[in-house]
């Protein structure tokens, strides 16, 4: 099995993929450097810590460990998302609703990967 048949790894995937294009499509220029670039990196990385964690599944601790850094930026990239909003730098509540409704069901979805692997997962 391949990382890429992971639910969660391709709900990240759709995530960073929109996120990128939010930042250059919908933000004033000045913010893609400033929290479009952070918020850019912390949800690529959500992703490549979901690879990065897979690809050290044999162990167990290891491959919980970077799930954690995965749900961890997840979460950071959820607060820069509101913050856009609530400074009004990105504007569109459409848009800003249906990224933050997908981000926030990847966090559950890994909480509840995450919790899975701990149970079933062989040491």
């Amino acid at each position: 099995m391949s990382y890429k048949k992971l639910e969660i790894w391709n709900l990240a995937k759709e995530a960073s993929i929109e996120i990128h294009k939010i930042t250059i499509r919908h933000l004033p220029k000045f913010e893609f450097y400033e929290t479009g670039s952070q918020i850019r990196r912390s949800s690529k990385s959500v992703r490549a810590n979901i690879v990065e964690g897979y690809g050290r599944r044999r162990y167990k601790r290891e491959f919980i460990r970077f799930l954690i850094f995965a749900l961890s930026s997840n979460d950071e990239t959820l607060d820069h998302l509101e913050t856009l909003y609530e400074t009004e730098s990105l504007k569109d509540k459409e848009l800003f609703e249906k990224t933050k409704t997908k981000v926030e069901l990847l966090g559950k979805k890994l909480n509840v990967f995450i919790q899975s692997v701990e149970k079933h997962h062989r040491t």
